[in-house]
């Protein structure tokens, strides 16, 4: 299945700079939801916040790994990018890093 997506476009880096951007923004955005929940009893943040950045969450690890071989990461490299799906602002690290990297010619 990831290489038939792969095939049709649907993973690649550009995409994946995206997504690494949109899952990092809506894991801050759910650490914001959570403090409602938890301190002025407002839960509908997380509710709808969840599932979103639970399937962003999803997406960056398919993604990362499907783009593996293709980009030549080693084991370090994809540990590093996978990380950054767990550290608040890891996504914008990471598509920073994939930006600078592309910029001097290495992507």
């Amino acid at each position: 299945m990831l290489c038939l997506a792969t095939v049709h476009g649907v993973i690649n880096l550009r995409n994946f700079r995206y997504v690494a951007l949109l899952e990092a923004t809506s894991f801050l955005l759910l650490l914001v939801a959570s403090y409602f929940k938890h301190f002025e009893e407002q839960g509908t943040g997380v509710d709808v916040l969840g599932p979103i950045h639970g399937f962003l969450f999803v997406a960056y690890v398919v993604m990362a790994l499907a783009l593996r071989d293709e980009q030549g990461w080693d084991l370090r490299t994809t540990a590093l990018i996978l990380l950054g799906a767990v550290l608040p602002f890891g996504g914008y690290v990471v598509d920073r890093w994939l930006e600078n990297r592309e910029r001097a010619g290495t992507a």
